[in-house]
């Protein structure tokens, strides 16, 4: 039992110094990332949840894109109201993009 606590005592210390103190200041400040991902897809969205293997639960993500419509290119606004992000295609999460 007193292992399991020094554990989460270190982990969220690590959470507050560490590199992923960009997303505990968002979670904190809900503040906007902007996160570049392997597919060459950036996100701009505001993290609820994330995990040291930088899992993230996302929320009001706007999604704009192309789109052909009777071949016609047409742009298409969408909004992703909530999503999870798997970590291994995060390359980069910069903090308060403008």
């Amino acid at each position: 039992m007193a292992d399991e606590n020094q554990a989460g005592k270190k982990e969220e210390e690590e959470f507050s110094t560490g590199p992923l103190s960009v997303l505990m200041m968002s979670v904190k400040n809900n503040t906007q990332v902007l996160i570049n991902c392997r597919n060459n897809k950036k996100l701009l969205g505001r993290v609820r949840a994330f995990d040291r293997h930088c899992n993230m639960v996302l929320e009001n993500i706007p999604k704009t894109g192309k789109g052909k419509k009777k071949a016609l290119p047409v742009n298409k606004d969408r909004f992703i109201s909530k999503m999870f992000l798997r970590g291994d295609s995060v390359i980069i999460v910069l903090r308060n993009p403008k």
